[in-house]
């Protein structure tokens, strides 16, 4: 393993962020922000509470994987596909450097940013509401391995992508719906029976619940199976990556 290769690619995009810390950084945070404040005095004056927890702490995990899966979706997409367009992924390709090397070094990245915004909405919270972690072993498993899991997807869809138009679909169009839809601020009990049955097949309700529960021991799916679905995921993942380097698919453009 050359680390110094990994390490290269790693600090080039984060460099790329501190670059453009307003966007990269404070554009999410504020916008999540605004979540709270919107939905705190929208919802939140008719909805004290969620299975006894007061709505705006309910919706914090919600909202943090809510902006998660978008930076860690877009980052790792960004990432691998701006090489690309630009032509310098043939420097990557060229040099000696191994596909887990390439991987780590723009998944790495994308992740460390992800969960770094992740942290920073979650002490931003505080000012909100009163958030507690009762399993802060499984929240910090949740958190990263949701993160690596994301980012690998983003990797995929920006080797996979032509354009930019194609670049942003994914995460514009459809992360957003999964995860207001996942019960990112509702309980799925709520819902009638019907559409209780139709969220178990959004993926997003996994990770969102099990997130949920390691902050308040409060799930609408085991987590055991919550945390399962994120492997097997990361493993599904994984294995395109694999496939993708091993064909060379689209990585020439």
């Amino acid at each position: 393993m050359n680390f110094e290769a990994v390490k290269a690619i790693y600090m080039f995009e984060m460099a790329r962020t501190r670059r453009t810390l307003l966007q990269s950084v404070v554009s999410p945070v504020i916008s999540t922000s605004l979540y709270f404040i919107v939905f705190g005095a929208a919802v939140g004056s008719r909805i004290q509470e969620v299975d006894g927890i007061s709505y705006g702490a309910f919706i914090t995990p919600g909202l943090i994987m809510l902006t998660l899966l978008s930076q860690c979706i877009t980052n790792g997409s960004f990432g691998i596909y701006f090489p690309k367009f630009v032509g310098t992924i043939y420097e990557v390709l060229s040099a000696p450097v191994a596909m887990t090397e390439i991987v780590l070094g723009y998944v790495g990245a994308a992740a460390t940013k992800g969960l770094l915004i992740g942290a920073i909405i979650l002490l931003t919270a505080n000012f909100f509401v009163h958030v507690t972690i009762m399993h802060p072993f499984m929240m910090v498993l949740f958190f990263v391995l949701t993160a690596i899991t994301f980012s690998l997807f983003g990797f995929i869809i920006g080797i996979w992508a032509k354009n930019f138009e194609q670049l942003n679909l994914i995460p514009m169009l459809v992360v957003p719906p999964l995860t207001f839809l996942g019960g990112s601020f509702y309980s799925i009990s709520m819902l009638p029976p019907v559409w209780q049955a139709v969220s178990h097949f959004n993926p997003v309700l996994y990770l969102v619940s099990g997130f949920r529960w390691s902050f308040y021991g409060i799930a609408d799916v085991n987590p055991l199976i919550s945390l399962g679905m994120v492997l097997f995921f990361l493993a599904i993942c994984l294995t395109t990556v694999y496939w993708i380097f091993r064909t060379g698919y689209r990585l020439r453009n």
